[in-house]
């Protein structure tokens, strides 16, 4: 369905909302015309970091949270068109990924704030979301989906390639140059760095890695936290906040470490998750693409490189689509795959029990 297609983003570090103005064409090609980044107010984003966990009267706040996050999409929206020159009577639709609070897939069950009806409401457009259910009821993951979005837009067919997102969660899209797509999440990502300087220096995330730069990293702290299950577990895999969260790390703890060696411990997990997991399962991938916030750390950047030192590690920003971008116009194409009838997981990376289209609609 050629038109023009907002995407919505805001993922496990919680920092903020990206979104992205799309269009698609007749030729099935892709075009990013536009992309802005609203901030989350730090009341909203302690009160979506707070249902993470259980508490009292949840279901209350939840509701509320799910408003509240349709009031930030609607005006990030009028910001994202009003920088674009474009009326919203000309989008066909909102791919929205909604804020990820519960990931338990292993229950049945994932559950992504966001409420579609009043974004509808307040926008004049058409929503799509719920993404993640509908794989879930299949016996999949609900996890990662941006992998068949890679597989549209960044595959090559003579170059085996790996597409590396880190935001909160690193996950990882095997793109063979023969073969079925893979794809699963590795690991924490920003999650541990965020929380940790944020305990400590009080900021919501560790600029170009600087603070990790200035410490060393501690191997039997590294050794300790790298015995997570999770890392031995065989896709197809995913997490979230309810398995890497800072109590975990505090609990491998001695009280003996620095605050920074443990925030370059952290950073080092981060790498040797993504670099473990690029050996393990895409060794013919040649080429490795970064996206998401964590490729703009370039200290995070610079170890997964040297943990990789026959292979190629660069960003997306190379093939055409900026590291902050990718995610969120993942979700406009999927809300172009729901209008249309195409699937958008694949299941032999969620492991669904088949393809499958995604999404509930709420029409404008």
């Amino acid at each position: 369905m050629p038109g023009l297609y907002v995407g919505l983003m805001s993922g496990t570090s919680m920092d903020g909302i990206d979104a992205v103005l799309l269009s698609s064409r007749e030729d099935t090609t892709l075009q990013l015309r536009h992309h802005t980044h609203q901030p989350f107010s730090p009341q909203l984003r302690s009160t979506l970091l707070d249902l993470n966990r259980p508490g009292d009267n949840e279901l209350h706040r939840a509701a509320l949270a799910a408003n509240a996050l349709a009031l930030g999409y609607a005006a990030v929206i009028r910001t994202l068109l009003a920088q674009a020159h474009v009326a919203a009577e000309q989008i066909t639709a909102i791919g929205c990924h909604g804020q990820t609070v519960r990931h338990h897939p292993e229950h049945g069950y994932t559950l992504q704030l966001v409420n579609g009806a009043l974004l509808a409401e307040l926008t004049g457009i058409r929503v799509v979301c719920d993404f993640r259910s509908r794989d879930i009821a299949a016996g999949g993951e609900g996890a990662p989906l941006v992998p068949a979005f890679h597989r549209a837009v960044f595959a090559h067919p003579q170059l085996s390639r790996a597409i590396v997102n880190i935001g909160g969660i690193a996950n990882i899209t095997g793109l063979p140059a023969a073969g079925p797509v893979t794809g699963f999440d590795c690991g924490p990502g920003n999650v541990l760095l965020d929380g940790w300087i944020m305990k400590h220096q009080g900021r919501p995330y560790d600029a170009d890695g600087a603070w990790s730069a200035q410490g060393t990293p501690l191997p039997e702290l590294l050794e300790r936290l790298l015995t997570h299950d999770f890392f031995d577990r065989r896709p197809p895999k995913s997490t979230g906040r309810e398995t890497f969260h800072l109590q975990w790390v505090e609990n491998s703890l001695t009280s003996q470490e620095r605050p920074v060696d443990i925030q370059a411990t952290l950073l080092e997990l981060t790498a040797a998750g993504i670099s473990h997991a690029l050996d393990a399962y895409c060794p013919d991938a040649a080429e490795i693409y970064l996206c998401g916030g964590g490729a703009r750390n370039q200290t995070l950047r610079k170890r997964i490189a040297a943990l990789l030192p026959q292979r190629r590690v660069a960003t997306t920003d190379e093939l055409g689509l900026a590291v902050e971008s990718v995610e969120a116009a993942a979700f406009a194409w999927l809300a172009e795959c729901a209008l249309t009838g195409k699937p958008g997981n694949l299941p032999q990376v969620t492991g669904a029990s088949g393809l499958r289209v995604l999404g509930a609609i709420y029409p404008a």
